[in-house]
């Protein structure tokens, strides 16, 4: 049996360099980044499907990822083969794009499954914190602290076994526990609230370049920039498990800075449903010093946290090996199999090897039937860009019927639609109402107070970019909007942007 993963090693290994796009099938996107996007995509050789992870390297350039790129590779490199995580089975590159060749988790992520679900019950809870602990002490071994936990970044294979992904965040070697003296824990501890804000806004202002991991999961330590050690997983570690048993992340808030206070100032309330003995091994991980942390000062494996008894009969050696215990929602028992597999995907035959333009406009929806765009495709915008005054009138006096019109100011929308408009790569994406109207001018509107909130400022030097099939820039003379279309069109935006742009100025 090891021979012959040996010689498949080989074959992977001597395979890298002539590996290329052309070598694989993209079927359908499955994820996306700052930087990437994800395609579930199959070998022409052996029909095996694999996650094909591309990143652009123009954008990589442009948001200083370099290192981010690094990491993911060789963390990958190191754990492939591994139980509990994505294995990397080749890389290869073209002029403009970088590619990773991984493990498909079939089942998607454990928040997809957390989301259908809404809540754990005990069992599941118990099952799926035990696998992320085992990762945990996997990656620690090996040196690798991941500093980005998260539901999100835990995958699902095939029989719902967890899968540790996301790599780009980590730290990799020199993982020895270093904790601050206590001297500054004991300041720390004095500290009042407004220095502690004050703190935290010091933070954000200065040091977003070396921030790393999500709001929510992120430990106080790393917030107020401090190394991050093997305590900071274990801290996520709290974080998951709360969440599993709650439905919702420890600490929340209508922005990171507002979450990164609570952080620091250990705001943490549980339900009185809370399970106790996942209130007490989370109340022991999510402890501001990180030496206090339960399992921090315990040599691998983590004897003290599996030793927990939220956490007894647990056979830790042989679950990897074990059925996942059976998901229940709030309101009635759901089996996972049958309610939550995601459903396979069928390769059109007529779909070509590789990656060039005409496979990237099919995979952002715009051929194979893709469902249209109800709030106007590009060809409708075009075609409004250029009716005669009759139709215009008439066209404006239906309009007095949407709730949008009152925000125009009597110009006719010739696309709609809602957006997360971004303020910044720290801040919660605000959910607007984007409107395009024949002006040219770009509206966006706060839906719930249904008041009118700016509007993206119109020039001979304005330009957008659609970045993947959700997200998008305008950018203008002073300042680059970064927008996200949940629904995918982002380029029919572009695109009617463009046209009405191309209207405007004669382009």
């Amino acid at each position: 049996m090891g021979t012959s993963s040996q010689v498949q090693n080989k074959l992977i290994n001597s395979n890298r360099s002539r590996r290329n796009a052309n070598d694989f099938i993209f079927g359908k996107l499955i994820g996306e980044g700052s930087f990437s996007v994800v395609y579930l995509a199959k070998d022409i050789h052996t029909s095996k499907e694999y996650a094909i992870k591309v990143c652009e390297k123009q954008l990589i350039v442009r948001e200083k990822k370099q290192e981010y790129v690094k990491r993911e590779r060789e963390a990958l490199n190191i754990l492939s083969g591994s139980q509990g995580f994505l294995s990397l089975y080749c890389t290869f590159q073209d002029t403009s794009k970088l590619y990773f060749v991984m493990t498909y988790a079939k089942n998607g992520t454990l928040l997809q499954l957390l989301e259908k679900a809404k809540i754990f019950d005990t069992a599941a809870v118990k099952f799926y914190s035990a696998e992320i602990l085992l990762a945990i002490e996997q990656m620690h071994n090996n040196n690798i602290i991941h500093r980005d936990l998260k539901p999100e970044n835990i995958l699902l294979d095939e029989n719902f076994h967890t899968m540790i992904a996301d790599f780009g965040s980590a730290r990799i070697g020199d993982t020895e526990i270093d904790y601050n003296s206590s001297n500054d824990s004991e300041k720390e501890k004095s500290d009042s609230d407004s220095d502690e804000g004050k703190k935290c806004q010091k933070y954000l202002k200065h040091k977003r370049g070396s921030f790393v991991g999500t709001a929510q999961y992120v430990s106080p330590e790393i917030i107020k920039g401090k190394p991050s050690n093997r305590a900071s997983d274990l801290w996520s570690l709290g974080c998951i498990i709360y969440q599993l048993v709650a439905g919702v992340p420890p600490f929340r808030g209508p922005n990171d800075y507002l979450i990164f206070q609570k952080i620091t100032k250990l705001e943490l309330e549980f339900s009185s449903d809370f399970d106790d003995g996942a209130k007490d091994l989370v109340s022991k991980l999510l402890v501001l010093d990180p030496k206090n942390r339960l399992g921090a000062e315990d040599n691998l494996p983590y004897a003290s946290i599996r030793n927990h008894y939220f956490f007894e009969k647990m056979d830790f050696p042989g679950i990897r090996n074990a059925i996942p215990p059976i998901v229940h929602s709030s309101s009635s028992r759901v089996d996972t199999k049958d309610d939550y597999e995601n459903d396979g995907f069928n390769f059109p035959d007529h779909i070509t090897p590789g990656l060039d333009d005409k496979h990237l406009t099919r995979l952002m929806g715009l051929e194979l039937g893709a469902s249209p765009d109800v709030a106007g495709s590009s060809s409708r915008v075009k075609s409004l860009n250029n009716i005669g005054d009759i139709d215009r009138i008439s066209k404006l006096e239906k309009q007095k019927s949407d709730p949008w019109n009152q925000f125009v100011e009597g110009e006719m929308i010739l696309k709609q639609g809602f957006v997360n408009k971004r303020k910044g790569a720290l801040y919660v994406p605000r959910r607007r109402m984007l409107l395009l109207t024949a002006g040219p001018r770009l509206i966006y509107v706060d839906p719930v107070q249904m008041v009118k909130k700016g509007e993206i400022p119109w020039s001979e030097e304005l330009r957008v970019e659609a970045k993947n099939f959700k997200i998008f820039f305008v950018h203008t003379p002073h300042r680059t909007y970064y927008l996200e279309d949940p629904q995918g069109y982002a380029l029919k935006w572009c695109q009617a942007i463009k046209e009405t742009y191309d209207k405007k100025y004669g382009k």
